[in-house]
């Protein structure tokens, strides 16, 4: 369980101040999924640049230059590969023909070993599952759509991608785990995060970012945004669209146990006791909702005081 999160100001009206305090307070909000590490990538004079630490973001300065037009960050709650290692967190850069690139993905994938050996991957100090995305990539001669089209098709598990061109093009590719993209068009910026509750919590703070457009994005799109703000998409068939890292009905019995122990460790960062956590999840709430719920106190209480008047009336 980890978050994705970014920006891109195509107008270049929005000051570096705000989108300073944009980024600062979309890694805070993005903790609720990851405090392991935290990362962010944007370019600088046709560069990728990439600073990331094993630190949750309340204690990281993510600093990038003045006319910086976009940022993809990330916040990491460690399944494969350990933090402790730097190479291990989130972005990753990559190169692509005479291209550059960082990716930052939100899920798990399975069948990273197996793509290594079908495509003769190189071998890295690398260990997390989510590199092959960048190593699939690295393969193509040029980095679009098509090729990121590709790479979606060829991965099986849950994802959300990030990649970030060097000419300030942004790709968002949407498999089976959450994506929210709001489009402020006065301003000329486009801001995003993993769940609704994520910006909509960061933006609250950002008084004079009101009134977006959410963009409408499905599973099996990529969405790709220009440095200019024209935005397009184009569509991928899942590998394995029934999977989803919260329905333990579809999971492997250690993969299960796996996921659960994320969502419990998520909640006792919010003080959230196991009880009630497995007291929502046998009322039907998922894990996505839960998680929605420890950004909203107040949801939170009303739908534990909603299953206390449950139980009473069952009891009786």
């Amino acid at each position: 369980m980890c978050a994705v999160f970014g920006y891109l100001d195509y107008k270049g009206k929005v000051s570096n101040a705000i989108l300073k305090n944009l980024i600062r307070n979309l890694s805070i909000a993005a903790e609720v999924r990851g405090t392991d590490a935290t990362g962010i990538s944007y370019v600088n004079h046709g560069k990728v640049v990439t600073f990331k630490k094993a630190k949750p973001a309340h204690k990281m300065k993510l600093y990038f230059p003045r006319n910086t037009r976009a940022v993809i960050g990330h916040t990491r709650m460690t399944t494969q590969g350990s933090e402790k290692y730097n190479h291990n967190n989130h972005p990753f850069d990559g190169r692509c023909g005479t291209e550059t690139f960082a990716l930052a993905h939100n899920g798990v994938l399975y069948n990273d070993a197996e793509l290594k050996t079908k495509y003769h991957l190189p071998k890295t100090q690398i260990e997390t599952d989510s590199y092959v995305a960048v190593q699939l990539l690295e393969q193509e001669k040029q980095l679009h759509a098509e090729s990121i089209k590709r790479m979606a098709e060829s991965v099986e598990g849950s994802f959300v991608f990030t990649i970030l061109r060097n000419d300030n093009t942004l790709f968002l590719v949407k498999g089976n785990n959450p994506l929210t993209i709001y489009h402020f068009s006065k301003l000329g910026i486009y801001v995003y995060a993993s769940t609704k509750s994520i910006l909509d919590n960061a933006l609250q703070k950002i008084h004079m970012m009101k009134n977006p457009c959410e963009i409408d994005v499905s599973e099996g799109e990529i969405v790709e945004i220009a440095a200019n703000g024209k935005h397009s998409k184009t569509t991928f068939a899942m590998q394995n669209s029934v999977f989803s890292p919260y329905n333990w009905d579809n999971l492997n019995w250690y993969e299960a146990e796996e996921q659960e122990e994320f969502l419990l460790e998520c909640c006792r960062m919010f003080g959230v006791p196991e009880e009630d956590v497995y007291l929502l999840l046998d009322y039907g709430f998922s894990a996505d909702e839960i998680e929605e719920m420890l950004m909203n106190p107040n949801l939170l209480e009303d739908a534990l005081a909603e299953i206390s008047v449950l139980e009473q009336e069952d009891a009786e």
